[in-house]
C-alpha cells in the first residue's frame, strides 16, 4: 500500500493536534484549579471561524484590526485544524492575594473583574500546546484572533474569560511565516 503525503500528513496534523489539547490540559495551573477547556476544530466549524474572522474585520475596517483578522482568516483558512484553548472565569481563591487589584476574591467578584491567574493559566496552557506542535514539527502559531472568533462563535462548549486559537498545518513552508 502507498500512503501519498498530503493524506498522511493531515493525519499527523490531526494527531498532534490531540496532544496538544492533552498538554493545554495537563499545563500548570494555579493551586491546581482546572479551568481550561480544549477544542480540536476542523471542517466546517474550522471555516465557520474564518468567516467569522472576516465578520469581525469587517467590522473594523481600514483599521490595523481589520489587517490582522483578514490575515489570520487566511491563516486558518491554510491549517488542516485548529487547537482551541480556553479559560474559564474561576477564581483561584488565594488570600491573600490581590493581584487582580482587589483586596480580595470576593471584592473582585463583586466589581465585576476576573481572577488575573485565569489568564496566566491560559498563557501556560496554550504555551504547552505549541510545544508540543513545536517537538514533532508541525507549524502552529497562537492567535487572539482565533480565541477572539471561537468564542464569539460558542464553539469551546460553554462561557470562557478568554481564549485562544492554535491552527495547524504541515506544509513544505510555514504558512504562517510571511505574516506581513
Amino acid at each position: 500500500m502507498i500512503y501519498e503525503s498530503d493524506s498522511i500528513e493531515k493525519e499527523a496534523v490531526l494527531t498532534v493536534a490531540k496532544l496538544m489539547a492533552a498538554a493545554a490540559r495537563t499545563a500548570p495551573k494555579t493551586r491546581g484549579v482546572d479551568n481550561i477547556v480544549t477544542r480540536v476544530i476542523d471542517g466546517e466549524e474550522k471555516d465557520a471561524v474564518a468567516a467569522e474572522m472576516r465578520k469581525i474585520a469587517a467590522e473594523h475596517e481600514g483599521s490595523s484590526t481589520e489587517r490582522t483578522y483578514l490575515r489570520d482568516a487566511g491563516n486558518v483558512d491554510a491549517s488542516v485544524c485548529v487547537v482551541c484553548v480556553g479559560a474559564l472565569d474561576r477564581s483561584a481563591g488565594i488570600v491573600p492575594c490581590g493581584v487582580c487589584g482587589f483586596a480580595d476574591c470576593a471584592a473582585s467578584k463583586a466589581a465585576g473583574a476576573h481572577c488575573a491567574f485565569n489568564y496566566s493559566d491560559l498563557g501556560t496552557a496554550a504555551c504547552s500546546a505549541a510545544a508540543v506542535a513545536a517537538a514533532h514539527h508541525v507549524d502552529n502559531r497562537i492567535m487572539n484572533t482565533v480565541g477572539m472568533a471561537t468564542k464569539r462563535l460558542g464553539l469551546f462548549g460553554q462561557p470562557v474569560l478568554h481564549g485562544y486559537g492554535i491552527p495547524v498545518s504541515a506544509k513544505g513552508k510555514s504558512v504562517y511565516f510571511d505574516r506581513g
